[in-house]
Formats: structure tokens, sequence, C-alpha cells
């Protein structure tokens, strides 16, 4: 007997996330591009760009925190929207930044307000999708973390050197706008939104969790209260030691193109967007394998560490990138685009292994603890690694040690991360709250 079709609106609401994730990354991969152009205007070193990207690290991890309770108060629909309206407004005052304290100041508000993202993306998916379909909905909106950095190379040094920077902050900035307008028309949560069929309502609540409009009738649960369960630090430091690493790429990737191989602002558009595309790739099968697993019979915790194990694994190989690289510039971009994608399909599942261990009304503010803790991972790499060790080397001219080291980093963070999490819920145990 043929399966019968539940409807497919929630679908378009992952569209949505994909497209607020999209913007979201564009707009904090714009100054990695201008970072050779905003040097000469500003007269930067490298402690002065690490300082500029610690200032947003350390806003996105204070934001995170206070982000994902918000949005557990004040639901999905309001918060995600206040979320991206201040980070389009942050966005777009870059523009006129006059000084290297004004970069901080811009990038802190930008980190403050990109911060509300994942943690209302998250609760939109646990809302709209039954466990099995969660990961497969988070890789496909998490896309937008590879299309953003995609989007980026491909317009804004054309746009700077047409039009100057400045229009570069503007023009990337103003796009959120848009995404406002479409969230406001089209979002509302399942049971009130009247496009959406009785049979998929059904569908989408088959977990037996509670109903997103019944959310409003349970208490709020206490930082203090949710840092007592294994399951919080098993997310937080599974995040902790792996969210940096894209970071890395974000932030370093344009730079160890430039750096290695000599490359123009234009020539760099093309290899940072084949490691995009193939982390796109890696975080839709990312989400698709536990789901495929699942409908074999796993359970959904086996299924889910196991995928994650082989993600792990798939990361390995970029330790020796810059050996590869070192015959030919692509084996490199090939080798960091796979783990790119290893990255994108270990985050898909990171984050729902929050759905599946937490209820509905806790996602937001576990979400946003665990996303508060990656981000001070990468506050940390910034300043222990990038900051002191780049500017180290790159004194003695010896920048290419410093990238042997990270990619070192890079290849070994996620096997440790596992082991962690392995350690620390070793079997499926959902939070009774």
């Amino acid at each position: 007997m043929m399966k019968s079709n539940p409807g497919n609106y929630r679908w378009v609401i992952c569209a949505l996330l994909f497209f607020a994730t999209t913007i979201n990354y564009l707009d904090r991969a714009v100054i990695s591009l201008l970072k050779n152009t905003l040097t000469k205007d500003f007269r930067w070193n490298d402690g002065d760009y690490a300082n500029i990207e610690i200032a947003f690290k350390i806003a996105y991890s204070l934001g995170l925190l206070f982000a994902g309770r918000l949005i557990d108060r004040l639901g999905t629909k309001v918060g995600y929207f206040m979320a991206t309206f201040l980070w389009s407004a942050s966005a777009v005052l870059h523009a006129l930044v006059n000084s290297t304290f004004g970069f901080i100041f811009v990038r802190s508000a930008l980190g403050l307000s990109e911060a509300g993202n994942f943690p209302a993306a998250i609760k939109t998916v646990a809302e709209w999708f039954p466990k099995k379909e969660r990961a497969l909905a988070t890789g496909i909106f998490n896309t937008g973390a590879g299309v953003g950095p995609i989007m980026a190379p491909l317009t804004v040094p054309f746009i700077a050197a047409a039009w100057g920077w400045r229009v570069a902050f503007i023009i990337t900035g103003s796009v959120g706008f848009i995404w406002l307008i479409l969230w406001l028309r089209y979002y509302e949560i399942p049971s009130r939104q009247k496009r959406v069929s009785g049979s998929e309502l059904t569908y989408i609540y088959s977990d037996d969790d509670i109903r997103s409009d019944d959310e409003q009738t349970l208490p709020p649960v206490s930082w203090r209260r949710l840092f007592g369960f294994r399951q919080t630090w098993a997310f937080a430091l599974g995040k902790f030691l792996t969210d940096p690493i894209w970071w890395f790429y974000l932030f370093w990737l344009p730079d160890f193109l430039q750096s290695e191989y000599k490359l123009t602002l234009k020539a760099i558009a093309v290899p940072v967007a084949v490691v995009y595309l193939i982390s796109m790739a890696g975080s839709v099968y990312g989400g698709y394998l536990p789901k495929l697993l699942i409908e074999r019979g796993w359970t959904v915790f086996r299924a889910r560490k196991t995928s994650m194990l082989i993600y792990a694994f798939a990361v390995v190989p970029i330790i020796f990138a810059q050996v590869l690289g070192s015959v030919n510039m692509w084996l490199a971009v090939l080798i960091i685009g796979l783990a790119a994608a290893a990255h994108q399909a270990w985050s898909a599942n990171i984050f729902t292994t929050a759905s599946d261990m937490f209820p509905k009304h806790t996602i937001g503010s576990v979400t946003g603890l665990g996303g508060m803790f990656g981000s001070i991972g990468g506050v940390f790499l910034s300043l222990f690694v990038q900051k002191d060790m780049f500017v180290h080397y790159r004194a003695i001219n010896h920048i290419e040690v410093a990238y042997y080291i990270m990619f070192f980093v890079c290849g070994s963070a996620y096997l440790l991360g596992w082991v962690i999490m392995h350690v620390l819920v070793p079997r499926m145990k959902p939070v009774d709250i």
C-alpha cells in the first residue's frame, strides 16, 4: 500500500529558514572578503583583524546565551523577526564606520543580533517536523551556512570594485529586510497555520510531544537547572570543540588562499565557492543518512550517533591539505571542501540531538547555551591560536606553519567531540522537565 502524503507546507517553512541562514552567513562573511581593502584603508595588522573577529565572537556568545531564552519566551514568529531585523540593520551600519573601534562596535552589534538565528531555526524545526525528519530539515536549512559564503565571494568583490566597500555592506545587509516580509506573510506555528492540512498537522505531532501553542502554559526552565543535565553538557561540549572549526574556514579561508597561492581578491572567488558548494552537499546528506537508518529500523539515537562518527572520520584528511596543496592548489581546495561538508553533516545532527533529548519549550534555551559554548570555543581559538600564532609566524615569514597546525586541530576536533559526547550520554535518555 502506498503511503499517503501528509502535505508539504512544513518544507515551505524549511525554505524560509534556509533563506534566513543564507543571509546570516552572507552578512558575517563580507568583512573577510574586504580584509585586504580595509587593511589598507585603516592600516590594520593581523592582530587588529583578529581583535575585530574576537569582538564579534564574544558578542555572538553573549547573544546566544540570551537569544535562546528570549525566543522560548516570545515564540519563533516574533523572536526570529526581531533577530533578523536587528542583524540586517547592524550589517548596513558597517558602511558608516570610519575607524577600527567603529568596526569593533558594529561587529559586536552584528554578533549579538545574529545569535538569534540558530536558536530560532532549531526551535522552528522542532515545532514543524517529527523527529525522524528533523536532521534532514536542519541539514537543508543549514546549507545556507554554505550558500551565504558562496554568494559573498561571487558578489562582494565586484560590488566593492565598482562602487566601494561601503556599498557592499549596504547591499548585502539590505537583503534581510526582504526576508522579513516573507516571514510575516508565510509563517505561523502549525496549529495556527491555515495553509496546513489536518493530515500534515497530525504527522507533525506524531511524536506525542507537546503542541507549539501548549508551550505558553509551561513555566520557563532556568539555566541552572538545564546545566544539571548531562545531556546539556554533551551538546555544549560537542559544540565547543567543533563550532570553532567552521569559524576558522569562514574567517581565514580567503586569507589562506591569498597567502599560500598569492591569489587576488577576485581570483579567490571560485575556490572559496567550490569549498562551500561541497559543504552544502554534506549538509543535506548529513541529514539524510540518519533518516535512512531510522527508516530501516535503527533507533533515533543509534542512527544519529553512528552518522556523527562517520562524519568525524571524514574530517581527518584535512590534516594533509597543505602538504597535498603544495602539489596542486585544487587538491587543498577539495580536501578542505570535504572537511567543510563533514562539518555541516555533523552540525545538522548535533543540533538535532538537542531536540531529540529536550522538550520543545526548552529547545531555544538549550540551543542558545550550546551555541554560546561553540562561540566561546571560537574566541579561544582566535586568542590562543589564530591571533598569537598567526602574528608570530607571519612575522618570521612562516605563515604556512601556522596553517599546518590549524589543519591538524581541525582534523582531530570532531573525534574528540564525539568521544566526550558518548561518555556523557552513552544511551538515549530524554530529559524529563
